[in-house]
């Protein structure tokens, strides 16, 4: 039936015009032409900074990640390495003191999640220092992460240049373990290249995600500490930066290396929080970001960019398909209507299934190509992984739908992945 092949036409033309900015930022990244920073490395402040981990039972891991921090590229007298360590059973505070970090233990069983440790730590900054400007800047990393050595002369950069928020490019420790983490990583890859990399060239804002991120003092002052506690804090931050008026930078040339949960059941879970999280803001920030959008025509474009991810695009997809098969169904108490009905909706169906793929496959190729030699893998295993990219991708469309109705809380997520900075750079795979 014509009207069928229509509706159908008319959402496809619809998602296209809704994340086709999207495909502009890749082209923007792989033909614009990157800007130089404002400042010259020799023109820049050496910036005190403090670094903040959240850690829950991460003896394996926080040493590390500490060592990484300890050895940078930087004066030593200007860096701090402050633990949270919240509600931990294990010997994280004292692995975490050993290698020389300052160390604040929190046992909270009610407030749960790093939203609320971090606040914690910054209010004991500011009574024991008496103001939360007692450094420039605050880091904030998660304890399975390690640095690079040049990590924070490269960030330092930027922040000097007068950004106030900085994010950096995630990679990944464990890429190659099966293709649950491969998934992940060339996700953040590609979220790192061809999302924030193009939103900083256009002078957009982009977007902090979980960790590995720079914010100014002033704003920690702003906000008398951390106040963003929803299951997203990362991307409730994000929003209420923009809301505010700040514009979160990027440092493409700041590294940073974290693991991958191995399981699907992990992954689930994870997931889980995250889309809910997304919900949670998209509820509490969606009016206003639609408001100002309009409102202020210099942050349309950053509005316009966070409402698109904070809504899950899966959710469009299964949408489609559900329309088709409810369209079928209906027309299956009407043998002549079903017959007539039958082939544009499967095709559709089949369509939507083969773009949502497609559509996937290039992005991924199109990261794997680029970022060829920063991934941590074999060629073989990067090849291989990349046709289970879309796969992935697409059990976010479950996960979408139960996080709608389901109650979600926080979890830990267990860290096994020991491997140091050092590790990581002499990594060589035979191609």
């Amino acid at each position: 039936m014509k009207i069928v092949s229509d509706i159908n036409a008319a959402i496809y033309i619809l998602l296209t015009l809704f994340y086709c900015y999207q495909g502009i930022y890749i082209l923007i990244a792989l033909i614009g032409k990157k800007k130089k920073e404002n400042v010259n490395e020799a023109d820049a402040t050496l910036h005190k900074y403090a670094f903040i981990i959240a850690a829950r039972n991460e003896n394996a891991v926080i040493g590390n990640l500490i060592d990484s921090i300890k050895n940078q590229d930087y004066p030593k007298e200007l860096i701090d390495v402050i633990v949270v360590a919240d509600n931990c059973t294990d010997n994280t505070a004292e692995i975490s003191r050993q290698h020389g970090a300052i160390v604040y233990e929190r046992f909270n069983n009610i407030l749960v999640g790093k939203g609320y440790a971090m606040d914690y730590v910054f209010n004991k900054i500011k009574d024991e220092q008496g103001d939360y400007t007692c450094y420039d800047g605050y880091f904030v990393f998660d304890a399975d992460n390690v640095i690079d050595v040049n990590y924070v002369r490269e960030m330092n950069k930027v922040f000097d240049s007068g950004y106030k928020v900085v994010t950096s490019y995630r990679n990944s420790k464990n890429y190659d373990t099966n293709w649950i983490t491969a998934g992940y990583s060339l996700w953040f890859i590609r979220e790192a290249k061809y999302l924030n990399n193009p939103r900083m060239m256009i002078k957009t804002s982009c977007a902090v995600s979980g960790t590995g991120y720079l914010v100014d003092s002033s704003i920690i002052k702003k906000n008398e500490g951390w106040k963003c506690n929803l299951l997203t804090e990362d991307i409730e931050f994000t929003v209420t930066n923009i809301l505010d008026g700040e514009k979160v930078g990027y440092c493409g040339s700041a590294m940073f290396y974290d693991e991958q949960p191995t399981t699907f059941k992990q992954s689930w879970n994870q997931r889980m929080r995250w889309t809910k999280g997304f919900y949670q803001v998209l509820f509490k920030y969606g009016k206003n970001l639609f408001k100002t959008m309009f409102k202020e025509k210099r942050m349309f474009v950053s509005c316009y960019d966070m409402i698109m991810t904070l809504a899950p695009a899966t959710l469009f997809t299964l949408g489609t398909i559900l329309l088709n098969l409810v369209l079928l169904l209906c027309s299956g108490f009407n043998p002549v209507l079903f017959k007539q009905i039958f082939r544009p909706t499967m095709t559709a169906i089949l369509i939507g299934f083969l773009n949502f793929y497609l559509m996937l496959l290039v992005i991924g190729l199109i990261t794997l190509i680029t970022e060829w030699k920063k991934i941590l893998a074999p060629g073989r295993k990067k090849i291989m992984y990349l046709f289970s990219f879309p796969l992935f991708i697409a059990t976010y469309i479950p996960i979408s739908i139960v996080a709608l109705f389901k109650k979600v809380e926080w979890k830990p997520i267990p860290h096994t992945v020991v491997k140091t900075i050092d590790d990581l750079s002499m990594t060589q795979y035979k191609e």
